[in-house]
């Protein structure tokens, strides 16, 4: 691709993609961050969502998850509403779910389920490249149907959030902010990522392990990879290259390998299954999917780099993002929303 088109794509990498598909469309700006020092981290999500052949029913979903891993109790709430009571810019980042906000460098807003309640005004900054877990070509395409990037790697965030009426300051929280679209929702997937380890904090690394239904066939896992570290991106990502990878996960461990003639990757994400929570996704060709999501998780990963002869082991306790998207009810984990 030429340098020109680059620039326009990473120009483009939080407009909003949605412009009425009739075949159903789901959309996610999401930001996450961590405490820095203790096990604590929040999830604020302003999703798209239009089921298929039914555009008029589109609505957006305001998502909010607090966890606290000292005391393995985490706080989940959603809010629906009508898509004529928001807006998805599709020129900038900027998304209204009704008095709910997000725009570039900002976000506020408050959600409610039963009893729990979550709030938050939080600024956010960086000058991190947008990291691409897909090789660009692919945004393009049809297939695959799920699309995801992160806009903001190693973003930090500042502010407050109320979690049930209990202020929290934030500050100097580092995380991210990402983008993903779509037709319909990957069949099943394990999804991770580190914004910062606590032995290498200016380390970003992104992944998943993905595997896709083709008619009445599920592909073999296939996972893409993309690590910064020391100055240098590490890109596994190619498609030859992420079906080469090996990549295998159960509730709750996942287990991952890729290289390439200059460098290779091999690691491990897991976490309790009080870690997580477990969310309900609507899918636009119908149905619904589980999401068990964690912060909290912890992540060893084991970096050789042969072009300069150098290894390196990344890890951290609980800062850790890890996320399994299935078809299964028997992962034990309560639906929270």
């Amino acid at each position: 691709m030429r340098a020109d088109d680059m620039r326009v794509f990473y120009g483009q990498v939080n407009h909003a993609r949605y412009r009425g598909q009739i075949e159903g469309h789901y959309e996610s700006f999401f930001q996450r961050a961590n405490h820095p020092s203790r096990p604590l981290a929040f999830w604020i999500r302003y999703t798209l969502f239009s089921p298929a052949l039914r555009p008029q029913d589109a609505i957006g979903e305001l998502w909010a998850v607090f966890f606290n891993g000292e005391t393995r109790r985490h706080v989940a709430v959603k809010k629906e509403l009508p898509l004529n009571e928001c807006l998805f810019d599709t020129t900038r980042l900027h998304v209204l779910i009704g008095d709910a906000e997000l725009s570039d460098g900002s976000l506020s807003g408050e959600a409610r389920t039963g009893r729990d309640s979550i709030s938050w005004s939080l600024s956010f900054r960086g000058d991190s490249a947008p990291v691409l877990l897909l090789p660009v070509p692919l945004y393009r395409t049809r297939l695959p149907a799920a699309k995801s990037l992160v806009g903001l790697p190693l973003a930090r965030y500042t502010g407050r959030i109320s979690v049930n009426g209990e202020a929290m300051d934030v500050e100097d929280w580092v995380g991210s902010q990402n983008h993903n679209w779509g037709s319909r929702h990957t069949d099943l997937y394990a999804w991770g990522q580190v914004a910062g380890f606590d032995t290498h904090p200016e380390s970003f690394l992104e992944l998943a392990t993905a595997r896709i239904r083709i008619g009445p066939f599920r592909t073999p896992p296939i996972t893409p990879a993309v690590l910064r570290h020391r100055g240098r991106e590490y890109a596994f990502n190619g498609l030859l290259q992420s079906v080469r990878a090996r990549g295998s996960f159960d509730y709750f461990f996942w287990n991952f390998a890729s290289k390439t003639r200059e460098a290779s990757i091999q690691g491990t994400i897991a976490a309790r299954r009080d870690a997580f929570v477990a969310l309900n996704y609507y899918n636009p060709p119908g149905g619904t999917k589980h999401c068990l999501n964690s912060k909290i998780a912890m992540c060893s990963l084991r970096l050789e780099d042969r072009a300069v002869g150098t290894v390196d082991v990344l890890e951290t306790k609980d800062r850790a993002a890890f996320e399994i998207l299935t078809d299964d009810r028997n992962h034990g984990v309560p639906i929270s929303v």
